[in-house]
């Protein structure tokens, strides 16, 4: 089964200590490059989240993206206050006060400002990032999942190109008998036009030598073989996009002699049609894993 390097997906839960989002991103990208923002006290995580993705994805660019909202219990209780710096503040209060004969009362407010006062207790790191990674081993799954269900449509845009090829590869192997025999009526035909008389057998070295000319039986052969090995692949279940992508160059090269060798509006018609359902399936597969 195939997957498509497009994809997106999204987790997101509540704990006690506050709300954890994940978001995750994929485009179609030669390899698996992986980007993220994550807030500052999450960054350690950086070869956890790398190695995570790397589990579930082999190819595409991949943006992750995490937010973390503190809940408002968690944000209050990692306010404590500093006792000693605040005693020591009073104390020099006080002294000042006796010093300038002055009975005015120590401003809160103005103590509550003073540096270093309102201390913010950093919580315990451990687990807010076990939630982190586990949270986004979720979302990886969800991605996965995301460009699976893609890969399913693409699968059947390109067996519905395989199904075409194949028919107009069976199409010209039917028609190859009488262009040949046409393209001899015609040679007969020059040849009486001519009035002279020909070397014995020169004729049919001619005809011989055209027929070889155009002759495209290796081909279609090539043709069917492709259709045959992009089928195959389609069924494996390990990442093919690169495999895909040399059989669409494999296509392209025999659709070009088929084109170069046409003595028929047929086949040239045909050429056409097989470089349109060609490209077709090249868009495709450009996107997938």
């Amino acid at each position: 089964m195939i997957h498509s390097m497009t994809g997106f997906a999204s987790t997101e839960r509540l704990y006690d200590f506050g709300r954890l989002t994940w978001e995750l991103r994929s485009v179609n990208h030669r390899y698996l490059e992986i980007g993220f923002r994550v807030p500052e006290e999450f960054r350690s995580l950086e070869p956890h989240i790398r190695r995570i993705l790397g589990e579930h994805l082999s190819r595409g660019k991949v943006d992750a993206s995490l937010r973390f909202t503190p809940s408002a219990e968690s944000a209050s209780s990692s306010l404590t206050l500093n006792r000693a710096l605040l005693d020591r503040l009073l104390e020099l209060h006080a002294e000042v006060a006796s010093i300038s004969s002055t009975e005015q009362q120590a401003d809160a407010q103005s103590l509550m400002r003073w540096s270093g006062v309102i201390e913010e207790q950093s919580p315990d790191p451990q687990p807010l990032h076990e939630a982190a990674l586990e949270l986004l081993a979720e979302a990886a799954v969800g991605l996965q999942s995301s460009r699976e269900r893609e890969g399913i449509q693409m699968d059947a845009v390109i067996r519905e190109r395989l199904d075409s090829i194949e028919k107009h590869v069976g199409d010209v192997r039917e028609w190859l008998p009488g262009i040949r025999d046409g393209l001899r009526q015609k040679m007969l035909t020059r040849v009486a036009d001519l009035k002279q008389p020909l070397e014995p057998g020169r004729l049919e070295q001619e005809v011989a030598f055209l027929a070889q000319k155009i002759d495209v039986d290796e081909e279609l052969d090539r043709l069917d073989a492709h259709v045959h090995e992009t089928r195959n692949v389609l069924e494996r279940d390990d990442p093919v996009g690169r495999r895909l992508d040399f059989l669409m160059q494999e296509f392209n090269r025999e659709s070009n002699t088929l084109s170069s060798k046409s003595v028929d509006n047929r086949t040239t018609q045909v050429a056409v049609e097989l470089k349109v359902a060609i490209e077709q399936m090249r868009e495709q597969v450009q996107n997938i894993e």
